[in-house]
């Protein structure tokens, strides 16, 4: 996934295809451009021509979106056996044939954290690791160490979160709670440029996350309205016997007390059905599609069409006629 890098696009890709043509005979690079604003589109559409990079897929995104939707556009659009998402500005490309090194003996997941990781602000720092702790605290899985973005998947993978109503969410954390075959490695690399980053969409983002794909919070809602119906009621009950043992009770105090613990135990029991309700609830949401795709184009050359041994459709032979396809 890029976004405003038209500067860097053909050494980023140079970078890429160098590394990985030494590593797999057929291979299909997918570069997702995230709404950029400069001529990224325009120079990618130069790189795909005849006598640009072969193998290359692009999908240009109409608008901007977070980086989990723009990874899945790039993943669910993939053809091969193992899919490796990587972030060439982040991500040491380098340390590639280590992770495929991996997948091939078995492994349906493989997470490579860099221990060099770019610098933050202090806001954005706190943010992330109380986020982290919360996560790692309702789901049991660190997402900063224990599923990092840098990562490479199996057909397998892909397939089970394509089977999940919100792929683009599960995608991000499914990999790593899945049960599947996974390796974590770690590797020291500079970065060769600090990603942007806000502190508001960060909290958004991990909030959705965070509601998305564990019960806990919606639990926990559910727990405080069933405790504040059973404290009211408890309430209700120490005001009776207030009441009736003691005489010098001001004028209407019972009366006002239990019809305000009565009004509030209701409501407490209201909020209790409607977030038992919302928390067993399958329907996805009408906000529509995450992402749409505005073009698609493809590099003219394609080295697996190459080795095809297939007569074109149309195509005359010797006496004239037409050979069938």
């Amino acid at each position: 996934m890029l976004r405003n890098r038209a500067g860097d696009l053909e050494d980023l890709i140079a970078g890429v295809t160098a590394c990985v043509t030494g590593l797999v005979s057929d291979y299909e690079l997918i570069i997702v451009d995230n709404a950029s604003e400069d001529d990224s589109v325009l120079r990618l559409k130069r790189l795909t021509r005849e006598t640009g990079v072969p193998n290359v897929q692009v999908f240009a995104l109409t608008k901007q979106v977070d980086i989990d939707t723009a990874s899945w556009v790039g993943i669910e659009n993939a053809l091969g056996d193992f899919v490796v998402m990587i972030d060439p500005l982040v991500d040491d490309v380098g340390f590639l044939p280590k992770m495929l090194d991996e997948a091939v003996k078995g492994a349906d997941v493989v997470f490579a954290r860099n221990l060099l990781a770019p610098a933050e602000g202090w806001a954005y720092r706190m943010a992330r690791a109380a986020f982290n702790k919360a996560y790692k605290a309702f789901s049991g899985v660190n997402l900063g160490k224990e599923a990092p973005l840098y990562r490479v998947l199996s057909k397998r993978v892909v397939n089970y979160i394509l089977q999940h109503p919100q792929p683009a969410i599960a995608y991000r954390y499914l990999p790593a709670a899945g049960g599947f075959a996974r390796a974590n490695l770690t590797y020291s690399a500079t970065p060769r440029a600090v990603p942007e980053k806000s502190l508001g969409d960060g909290i958004d983002r991990g909030v959705r996350l965070l509601v998305s794909t564990t019960h806990v919070p919606m639990r926990l809602i559910t727990l405080l309205s069933l405790f504040g119906a059973l404290a009211n009621v408890v309430y209700s009950i120490y005001v009776f016997i207030v009441a009736m043992t003691n005489p010098g009770v001001a004028r209407g105090w019972a009366s006002l007390s239990l019809q305000l613990s009565g009004m509030f135990f209701l409501i407490s029991l209201v909020l209790l059905v409607l977030g038992e309700y919302v928390l067993n609830s399958v329907s996805l949401s009408n906000e529509g599609p995450k992402y749409y795709i505005g073009q698609e184009f493809t590099s003219v050359r394609m080295t697996r069409h190459e080795k095809l041994n297939i007569e074109e459709a149309g195509a005359p032979v010797q006496d004239g006629s037409v050979a069938d396809a």
